[in-house]
């Protein structure tokens, strides 16, 4: 924490699993029961003919590529990341699922390496290997050290904020809820006596107001909020007036971050009084390369979210974007071109929300608040 600032790392879907699992030192059973690919190493075989040979086995930096250098250099006091992938060897496929997302135990450490604080797990893949999958996921991640919010052993684990320590007493508390409108089963909200998600059933200002309370309950003086959320569909730009009402609902009850994820590709960002909404991170890491169909939203191309509060009040103080490109399973910096093109999206699809994005000249995207 610098002075009263104190800087966030967020992210879209960072998924470790199938394809990325098999590239790395200690690749899992690739078995898959997918109607597209049934061997996770052919997700591998799309990246290569896509964009060259990945050398294979990488080391268990490799996935985050760039990204660790930018964010060494940013050098966030919190990062937080959407874990959308279970960690487990266990084989019972969730049935009622059509993709299914694991990785090796073994390749924790390719997590570890981006040092994430909280790793967010309210979404639509963490129980894809049912309630054993989950709950060998908890266990290895509470091994590693690795905070997590989102999911538990039972409601009250799933429900609970995590906290971060950002120095002079003040925390960052993350709670972290998923929606069934980003394919989350509703059989997966963890109740009392099951384990599963946090899961909100619909975006009502009723469900923003328990969700808000849940945080108000933990909150000290001088804590920042942020509510992470899995939300919505893969591809689009478009923000439904009910998750909107749901984000603005939040800031009302006292939230100061709305962090939303879901989409493969990133959606508007808002700044709504003072206080940052993020609709859709995008994709951070995944296996994607080489899969055709939606390229005009250039979901090759991963925001990387460095936000800066106002430690004591957590009003937004400013927000770059770095945008980095996936190519062979890796994060670059993007070209000049392609981080134009992002910024004007952005800036298209902002406009409305009352932000302004723009390219800079340090290579990244900056954000300002518009004035009426």
């Amino acid at each position: 924490m610098s002075g009263d600032l104190v800087t966030l790392f967020l992210c879209g879907d960072v998924m470790l699993g199938r394809g990325v699992d098999q590239i790395l030192p200690h690749p899992g059973d690739p078995a898959l029961r997918e109607a597209y690919i049934r061997d996770a190493r052919g997700y591998v075989e799309l990246a290569e003919a896509a964009n060259g040979p990945i050398p294979l086995p990488v080391d268990h930096t490799w996935p985050w590529g760039e990204a660790l250098e930018a964010l060494d250099e940013a050098a966030p006091d919190v990062r937080v990341i959407n874990l959308e992938t279970s960690v487990t060897r266990h084989d019972g496929y969730a049935a009622d699922k059509g993709i299914h997302y694991r990785m090796n135990p073994a390749n924790t450490p390719c997590l570890a390496a981006v040092r994430p604080d909280v790793c967010v797990l309210a979404n639509n893949h963490v129980l894809d290997f049912g309630r054993p999958g989950l709950a060998e996921t908890l266990g290895t991640l509470g091994t590693a050290g690795l905070r997590t919010a989102g999911a538990g052993r039972d409601a009250a684990e799933a429900w609970r904020p995590a906290a971060v320590p950002v120095g002079g007493g003040r925390r960052v508390l993350v709670l972290s809820v998923g929606m069934p409108s980003s394919g989350i089963p509703p059989h997966w909200a963890a109740t009392a006596d099951r384990s599963g998600v946090a899961l909100v059933e619909r975006p009502s200002a009723t469900a923003a107001a328990e969700v808000a309370g849940r945080v108000g309950q933990v909150r000290r003086p001088g804590d920042v909020t942020v509510v992470s959320v899995h939300w919505g569909s893969n591809w689009g730009y478009g923000v439904s007036p009910e998750d909107d009402g749901f984000a603005h609902a939040l800031v009302d009850a006292g939230v100061d971050v709305v962090h939303g994820h879901s989409s493969h590709h990133p959606r508007p960002v808002e700044v709504y009084r003072e206080r940052l909404i993020l609709h859709g991170c995008g994709d951070l890491i995944d296996d994607y390369e080489g899969i055709a169909g939606y390229e005009r939203y250039r979901d090759d191309l991963r925001p990387l979210y460095l936000v800066v509060l106002e430690a004591g009040t957590g009003r937004l103080h400013g927000l770059r974007i770095v945008p980095l490109q996936a190519r062979r399973m890796r994060l670059w910096h993007a070209s000049p071109e392609d981080r134009a093109w992002l910024a004007a999206v952005l800036a298209r699809i902002s406009r409305p929300f009352g932000a302004c994005v723009d390219d800079r000249q340090d290579g990244t995207l900056g954000c300002s608040v518009l004035r009426p």
